[in-house]
């Protein structure tokens, strides 16, 4: 649904508010029904109370704390998880920052925690109206990102990387694009949110030079994050960090890791690890080793704490033959695949391997050398 400014005022009022109260007593399930009975009490309202009231269950999970919000599907597909938006704001402690993009105001709550002062505006009206609603106690105006209207504070960006429900892959076509915020805040302290996917290259390209930190929380990496040299650290380009373990690489440790044959456990380093491109880095400091110097499974005879890690029971070459017999020999019926630089479909492979047995267990699918191999595993959770 697209709101109008009319929308938010009604759904922000103690009408509003009373009615949307009424429409979270449905359960949404039986839409035809359901939207029946609120459009018999609440007429041309219903399209936004329904909206509001399905997107607010959604947000529950992602933004705790958010049950009298209002949002946009958009807006709520793109904000960033509470504890990722907490991670950033950590590292803005102190300082007065200026949200440019501060659409319904995820970022916003977060920041009003941790920094010294913070503003927000928007270009979008709608959205601008919501964040009033949110975070009423945060200095609002409505501006275009691309003409700052402050000074002397740290800019926050996240550019629109979607439009009628489709990504934009290409920084060029966010909103604002990306080229263009650096620069105009070129020589500024800016902080600039991204897909977890961005080509690093190309945003070098196209003007940073600072540090890109990758995120992950709940076992999946969520974000990018480019960090302008003036909030970067010293020395740092490349940042990985797991939120669910508190943990934090850069690319400035050693990354002396040789490549040799499995030990006990193999390991399959976090999403955030691998797509900062610091497995090398991650195993030297765990003291892990590289099955293939070209491939992100990790091996080792200890885990690192907290880690799940996959106990080496028996290594083959990749012959489906000998596989049905090894997990028929391991009572296996149950097995998670897991693949790295072979072409597989595990869900193809697990259906023709035709498992009856009583084990839970895991096989690893990669390429050592030139040859392809799967390792039969203990999970260790």
């Amino acid at each position: 649904m697209n709101f109008g400014l009319d929308d938010v005022a009604y759904l922000a009022s103690d009408a509003g508010s009373a009615a949307l109260d009424v429409v979270a007593g449905f359960a949404l399930t039986d839409l035809v029904s359901d939207i029946a009975a609120i459009r018999a009490r609440f007429g041309v309202r219903t399209p936004a109370l329904v909206e509001t009231v399905l997107l607010r269950r959604r947000a529950a999970a992602k933004l705790p704390g958010s049950g009298d919000w209002l949002f946009t599907d958009e807006a709520l597909q793109q904000a960033s998880a509470a504890p990722v938006a907490q991670h950033r704001a950590q590292r803005l402690a102190g300082l007065v920052v200026h949200d440019v993009t501060c659409s319904i105001g995820t970022e916003l709550a977060a920041l009003r925690d941790h920094a010294a002062r913070t503003v927000g505006s928007d270009i979008d009206a709608v959205r601008l109206a919501m964040a009033r609603h949110n975070v009423g106690d945060v200095a609002l105006c409505r501006a275009d990102a691309l003409h700052p209207v402050t000074r002397d504070v740290v800019v926050l960006a996240d550019p629109g990387r979607r439009s009628g429900g489709r990504r934009r892959f290409n920084p060029r076509d966010y909103q604002p694009a990306l080229d263009a915020l650096f620069g105009v805040y070129r020589g500024r302290p800016l902080v600039v949110k991204c897909a977890p996917g961005i080509d690093f290259d190309a945003a070098r390209r196209l003007g940073f030079d600072g540090e890109i930190e990758v995120t992950s929380y709940g076992g999946s990496v969520r974000e990018a994050c480019l960090w302008s040299g003036a909030l970067a650290e010293p020395g740092v380009r490349r940042r990985a960090t797991v939120l669910d373990r508190g943990e934090q690489i850069t690319d400035a440790e050693p990354d002396n890791c040789p490549a040799r044959s499995a030990g006990r456990w193999i390991v399959d380093p976090d999403g955030a690890v691998v797509r900062a491109g610091l497995v090398r880095h991650y195993a030297a400091r765990h003291g892990l080793w590289q099955l293939d110097p070209d491939i992100a499974y990790l091996s080792g005879d200890r885990l690192p704490p907290g880690v799940r890690g996959f106990e080496v029971l028996e290594q083959l070459s990749l012959d489906e033959r000998r596989l049905r017999q090894a997990l028929a020999a391991l009572d296996c019926g149950a097995l998670e695949i897991l693949v790295r630089g072979v072409d597989v479909d595990p869900d193809a492979l697990r259906k023709r391997l035709r498992l009856r047995g009583r084990q839970a267990l895991s096989a690893v699918v990669t390429r050592v050398g030139a040859a392809r191999a799967v390792f039969v595993c203990r999970p260790s959770r």
